[in-house]
C-alpha cells in the first residue's frame, strides 16, 4: 500500500508503498461520535460542500486510482462491486455490497467468486450498467497507459500476469466470465477469501466501452456515482461535481449524496487549510479535507478552543511505523542486537516527536489493533514506556558487544513526523541510554525510499510504516514477510528479507477462508509468531485529526479510512 506521510490523498501502494495511516483501538471520532454530531439539525439535500485539499486528485480515472474501499472523493463518481461499509469506527471496516447483491460467492476453495448485478443500475446518461461494462473497466487497468492502480488482479486472475489491456489485445481477460449481462465470475489462480475486500478497488468501476477515450477518460469518466464530473482543472486541482440525475438511492445503501455541488480545490499549503477550515468564512464553513490533518502546534490552539474543538473528527486507520531491520547486513543478522534495540526503545519519547499522545498512539505488535487486522495484543521484548536500558545491555553484552556499539540510523529528511529527522533523533537519544551509539543518515524523501525499497542498497537500520489495502491482517503482513513477495530487481517492501516455509505457507492457508473473522483470529496469531524473529520495532500508529467547517453535518469516521467519509457528510 502507498505509504502517505499524512494520509494524504490516497491510501495506497503494495507495489509502491501504501497510506496510510494509523491503525489503533477499533472506535470512531472521539470528539464527536455520532451521525449528525455536528449541530442539533438533521441532515438534509441542498448546497454546496467545499473540499480543500493539499494534494490534487490526480489522475481521475478508476484504471489509475489506487484506492482503499473506493477511495473518498473518487468513490461519489465511481462505485464498485464491493464498497466499504459506511459507518463510524469498528463497523465501518466491513466489506459490503455496492453494485453486486452481495460480497460474493465463492466455490469451495475460493478460486472462482460470482457477482450478480442489482436491477437499475445506470450511468450518468441513463444506459444501464452490465457485467460486460465492469470486465472492460478490469481489462483497460491493465494497459500500460493507465497504470497506477492496485496491482493485486495481474497476480490474482489466471492468465493475467502479462496482459497488456484491451487495446493492445483485444480478447481480453478470459478469467472473467459474463454469461449474461447482470453476472460476473472470477476465475483465481489460487484461493483467495478476501477478493470481495479487493472488488472494492476502483478497477471494479464500471467503463461503457464505447465511451473510453484511453488517457483522456479521466477529464470526464462516466459517472456510475451519485455525481458526475462538470470541471477537472490541470489534472484534478480543481475539481467539481454535481448531481448524477440517474443515480438512484433505492440502489445504494452506502452513499447519502446530500450537497448539490462538491468543489475540490487542492494545491494549497496545509497550514492554510487549516486556518481557513478554523475561521470557517463564506464557502467555507461548509469545508472540509479528506488529505491534511491538524499538526501538533495546530492541535494544542484548536484544543484550547471550546467551539473549534467541537468541529475536530478523530480517526484510526491500519497504519504502522516501525523500526526495520535488514538481517543480512552486520549486526543485525545477530538476533540478540535486534532484540536489545527492541528493549530500548523509549515509545514515549518517539510519540512525543510524532506530535504527542493526541497524534500517535503506542504500537508493540506489527498489525494495527483494530479487530478486523486480528489484532492479539503481545509485547514480546517488553520496554515499558522510557525503555528497558539495563535488559538491552544485558543481551547485547551476549551478543559480544559488552563495550557498546555504533549503528548508522536511516531516515526521511521529509517532515512527516513518521519517519522523519525527529523519529531518528528520538530513537538515537533511547539508545544511546543502553550503549548504543546511532549516527544519522538522513536522506531527501525520493532518495529514502529508492534506497530502503531495494534489495541491493537497503541499509540495516531504518524507519519505515505500512498501512494496509483493506482492514485486514492480509494486505498488511503478506507484503512485508511473505518471502515470495520479495522483489529483486525492483520495489521490494519486504524490509526483513524473511522467507520462511512455515510463515509463507500460513499466509496461504489464511488466504482459504472465506470466513473473515476466522482469518482475522488467525493473522493475529501469525503476526506475533513473526514478531518473536525481532524484524521489526513497532513504534506507534498515527492518530488524524482534521477539522472541518461549522456549517457540515452528519460526520462518519470509519476504520477503513479513519478520515471524515464526504459521502456522508450534508451542510447548511
Amino acid at each position: 500500500m502507498r505509504q502517505p506521510s499524512v494520509h494524504r490523498a490516497r491510501v495506497a501502494t503494495v507495489s509502491l508503498a501504501l497510506v496510510v495511516a494509523a491503525g489503533a483501538a477499533a472506535c470512531g471520532p472521539k470528539d464527536n461520535d455520532a451521525k449528525g454530531s455536528a449541530g442539533d439539525s438533521a441532515p438534509h439535500k441542498g448546497g454546496t460542500l467545499t473540499v480543500l485539499n493539499s494534494e490534487p486528485q490526480t489522475d481521475f480515472d478508476p484504471a489509475r486510482l489506487y484506492t482503499s474501499g473506493g477511495g473518498n472523493v473518487p468513490s461519489l463518481v465511481f462505485r464498485t462491486l464491493t464498497t466499504r461499509n459506511r459507518e463510524n469506527g469498528a463497523a465501518g471496516a466491513e466489506v459490503v455490497p455496492d453494485l453486486a447483491t452481495d460480497t460474493g460467492r465463492p466455490n469451495k476453495d475460493a478460486t472462482v467468486w460470482t457477482y450478480t448485478l442489482k436491477k437499475g443500475l445506470a450511468y450518468e446518461d441513463g444506459t444501464p450498467i452490465t457485467s460486460a461494462d465492469i470486465k472492460y473497466g478490469i481489462e483497460r487497468s491493465f494497459a500500460p497507459e493507465l497504470s497506477g492502480g492496485a496491482p493485486y488482479l495481474r497476480d490474482w486472475l489466471v492468465g493475467a500476469a502479462d496482459y497488456q489491456g484491451p487495446y493492445k489485445d483485444k480478447k481480453g481477460l478470459s478469467a472473467i466470465g459474463t454469461p449474461d449481462e447482470r453476472t460476473l465470475v472470477f476465475h483465481l489462480n489460487k484461493p483467495e477469501g478476501e477478493f470481495p475486500y479487493l472488488a472494492t478497488q476502483t478497477q471494479f468501476t464500471p467503463v461503457p466501452k464505447g465511451k473510453d477515450t484511453g488517457t483522456k477518460y479521466e477529464e470526464h469518466p462516466v459517472s456510475s456515482g451519485p455525481y458526475k464530473v462538470v470541471k477537472n482543472e490541470n489534472d484534478g486541482e480543481h475539481l467539481v461535481l454535481e448531481r448524477n440525475p440517474h443515480w438512484s438511492a433505492a440502489t445504494d445503501a452506502e452513499r447519502k449524496a446530500y450537497p448539490d455541488t462538491i468543489d475540490v480545490r487542492s494545491g494549497l499549503d496545509s497550514s492554510v487549510i487549516n486556518q481557513r477550515l478554523s475561521a470557517s468564512q463564506g464557502a467555507d464553513a461548509a469545508a472540509v479535507t479528506t488529505d491534511t490533518n491538524l499538526g501538533p502546534a495546530e492541535l494544542a490552539k484548536v484544543t484550547g478552543d471550546k467551539e473549534l474543538a467541537a468541529r475536530v473528527g478523530t480517526g484510526h486507520f491500519g497504519y504502522t511505523n516501525y523500526l526495520a531491520f535488514n538481517p543480512t547486513v552486520k549486526p543485525f543478522d545477530n538476533a540478540k542486537v535486534r532484540q536489545a534495540i527492541s528493549y530500548a526503545i523509549d515509545r514515549s519519547s518517539v510519540i512525543n516527536a510524532a506530535g504527542g499522545s493526541a497524534l500517535a498512539e503506542a504500537a508493540t505488535t506489527y498489525l494495527p489493533n483494530q479487530k478486523s487486522f486480528g489484532y492479539e495484543p503481545y509485547d514480546l521484548f517488553p520496554a515499558g514506556a522510557t525503555g528497558n536500558a539495563q535488559k538491552a545491555k544485558e543481551l547485547l553484552k551476549q551478543a559480544g558487544y559488552g563495550k557498546g556499539l555504533t549503528l548508522t540510523l536511516t531516515h526521511s529528511n521529509d517532515k512527516n513526523f513518521e519517519t522523519s529527522p525527529e523519529i531518528a533523533t528520538a530513537v538515537q537519544d533511547a539508545l544511546k541510554k543502553a550503549g548504543i551509539t546511532v549516527r544519522l543518515q538522513g536522506l531527501e524523501d525520493n532518495d529514502y525510499r529508492d534506497k530502503i525499497h531495494s534489495v541491493k542498497t537497503e541499509p540495516g537500520f531504518f524507519l519505515a510504516h505500512w498501512g494496509a489495502d483493506w482492514p485486514s491482517g492480509g494486505p498488511f503482513l503478506a507484503p512485508i514477510f511473505d518471502g515470495r513477495q520479495i522483489v529483486k530487481d525492483g520495489a521490494n517492501f519486504n524490509t526483513g528479507l524473511l522467507d520462511d516455509k512455515s510463515v509463507n505457507a500460513e499466509i496461504d492457508t489464511i488466504n482459504k477462508l472465506t470466513d473473515l473473522d476466522a482469518a482475522a483470529k488467525r493473522w493475529g496469531a501469525l503476526d506475533k509468531k513473526i514478531g518473536e524473529q525481532a524484524l521489526t520495532v513497532p513504534l506507534f500508529h498515527p492518530v488524524y485529526k482534521r477539522l472541518y467547517g461549522k456549517d457540515v453535518k452528519n460526520i462518519v469516521i470509519s476504520d477503513w479510512t479513519g478520515v471524515l467519509d464526504i459521502s456522508q457528510v450534508s451542510v447548511k
